[in-house]
């Protein structure tokens, strides 16, 4: 089976978000790595070119596919910011209602500018997410 394609690198988080463009998504970046190191007292770990990722967790399916992948992180898009709250199994509606504009995928969060935000509330939120990834899978410190 193919495994996983986005991976665990070796990369520098620091050289990646100072490289990010434009100088608002940067500086949100920026702000975003402050919010999920202190939600989640780890150091952030790039994952492929442009995910910034916090802890990890292995996972096997039923179908017997299995891999590894970040526990929660996120990813400067042009458009928007991609927060990943994996795996996105619960329903956490009633933080995101508290959360500030933003739009939801299957595990991930869409936020335009982060001045429109509630940064407590995004941490609540991540503090969930893992409590709810940690039930399914063993979460790791990376």
């Amino acid at each position: 089976m193919a495994g996983n394609k986005t991976k665990m690198t070796t990369a520098s988080v620091g050289d990646y978000l100072s490289s990010v463009a434009p100088d608002r998504r940067k500086a949100d970046a920026l702000v975003l790595d402050e919010v999920f190191q202190k939600a989640t007292g780890w150091q952030p770990r790039m994952w492929g070119e442009s995910i910034v990722g916090y802890g990890s967790y292995h996972y096997v399916y039923d179908s017997g596919r299995d891999g590894e992948f970040l526990a929660t992180g996120f990813a400067p898009r042009k458009a928007k910011m991609v927060v990943y709250i994996m795996p996105g199994y619960a329903d956490f509606s009633d933080i995101l209602s508290r959360l500030g504009p933003h739009k939801l995928g299957k595990s991930c969060l869409y936020l335009g500018a982060l001045n429109r935000v509630d940064l407590d509330v995004l941490g609540e939120l991540i503090q969930a997410g893992l409590e709810d990834l940690q039930r399914r899978w063993p979460i790791t410190a990376t």
